[in-house]
């Protein structure tokens, strides 16, 4: 997988520059018109219409939403696999860009909008110049932020690797924090397994004044997010790598009434799956133990949610190489931390090899990270983005 491409560093991304006009638009309006996981059908026909357009025979209907754009050149046997993610978040957006989101409480807050259209800029350029032989499948997943029973794992399920069969197969997915139209990537291990616990604690209401005939759920459930806060600190070995976030906690809406019921949201992150054993041991005990000891009852709903995301030596090694040849070695990073982030991604990565590769964002600061409502995906990535795709097809499906 070292073989060298025939067309020389940076030129690709040169060729790629006269579509950057076409790309722009493209991801604009992808940004104005967001859909939440498995509702991507305009998003869907979109994507699935430009595909067609160019010449790409388009399987839809995959775990609902997903689809295949798949294209045959030449005689040659191997086969790849290009995915890219199509949902947005339930966000309401804030950047105040003359490209906003145009549905309000939704927006593409993850850069989903860019890795389609930097992925649309490949296929463009591949069913245009067609200087490969084997088969091209561009994989267009939706619902990648669920979080559980999600897009990749739903595609997986509904036969993707039999339907369309991969020697190897990639993602690419944007970073705030690393300079814009850089490369980051490792072996290994490189996001983290991601899972969530819904939690009922189920007391008995009453009368704020009179509390000692209540069982007040919520004085229990504050008590459980401050004991989760021991779960890693004291059960977890410091060398390996742990978060538990209590992301929501909702009870009552009186002051003067003590609710009946509170509910607890949690987020659960790990790489090892003996600390994943670990956490939801101790976590299923503490919030037990502790609603026991309030009076109160603890209705635990404990979701095994993405896997861990392992990138193969080899995948990231041809990765590395197309990447250095555009943008030159100064701006690969191949030994780049792990994320404690979750990528479903993981899930197709268990049934074929391949990698998950990063491209910087730019600055992360004032509010421009992922996830937030004044984030906005760099337009300058998407040449860059669709070159690295381009050669990296090219060179995997070379004669």
């Amino acid at each position: 997988m070292t073989v060298s491409s025939a067309i020389p560093a940076y030129t690709r991304i040169d060729q790629l520059l006269p579509y950057g006009q076409e790309l722009v638009a493209i991801r604009r309006h992808l940004h104005q018109h967001p859909e939440l996981a498995f509702a991507e059908h305009g998003t869907s026909d979109f994507v699935a219409g430009k595909l067609q357009e160019w010449g790409y025979e388009v399987t839809r209907g995959i775990a609902g939403t997903g689809l295949v754009g798949s294209l045959r050149v030449g005689q040659g046997a191997r086969r790849l696999g290009l995915r890219a993610d199509m949902d947005a978040l339930p966000i309401q957006e804030a950047t105040g860009a003359a490209h906003a989101s145009q549905a309000p409480g939704r927006m593409h807050a993850c850069g989903h909008d860019g890795h389609m259209t930097m992925l649309l800029g490949a296929a463009k350029y591949l069913a245009r110049h067609r200087s490969f032989s084997g088969t091209l499948h561009l994989v267009f997943q939706p619902a990648e932020e669920r979080g559980f029973d999600s897009g990749g794992k739903a595609m997986v399920e509904a036969g993707l690797f039999e339907r369309f069969p991969c020697d190897v197969i990639y993602a690419m997915h944007n970073h705030p924090g690393l300079p814009q139209g850089r490369f980051a990537m490792r072996s290994g291990p490189f996001t983290a397994a991601g899972d969530r616990v819904f939690v009922k604690i189920v007391g008995v209401g009453g009368h704020a004044a009179r509390p000692h005939l209540a069982k007040d759920p919520l004085v229990a459930a504050a008590a459980i997010v401050t004991g989760l806060q021991t779960v890693v600190a004291r059960n977890v070995d410091p060398a390996e790598s742990a978060v538990v976030t209590v992301g929501r906690l909702r009870s009552g809406d009186a002051l003067n009434v003590i609710p009946g019921e509170a509910d607890i949201g949690i987020s659960v992150r790990s790489y090892s799956p003996q600390v994943r054993a670990l956490l939801k041991e101790r976590i299923t005990a503490l919030i037990s133990g502790i609603a026991e000891a309030h009076g109160t009852q603890a209705q635990i709903d404990y979701i095994e949610g993405y896997p861990v995301v392992v990138n193969a030596p080899e995948a990231v090694a041809l990765a590395a190489e197309v990447a250095r040849d555009l943008v030159g070695p100064d701006a690969v990073d191949v030994n780049f931390p792990p994320s404690m982030g979750s990528e479903d991604f993981a899930y197709m990565l268990q049934r074929c090899p391949g990698a998950l590769v990063r491209i910087g964002n730019g600055p992360s600061e004032g509010g421009r990270g992922l996830h937030n409502a004044h984030y906005d995906f760099d337009d300058r990535n998407l040449p860059y983005g669709a070159a690295f795709w381009s050669q990296l097809a090219e060179r995997f499906l070379r004669e």
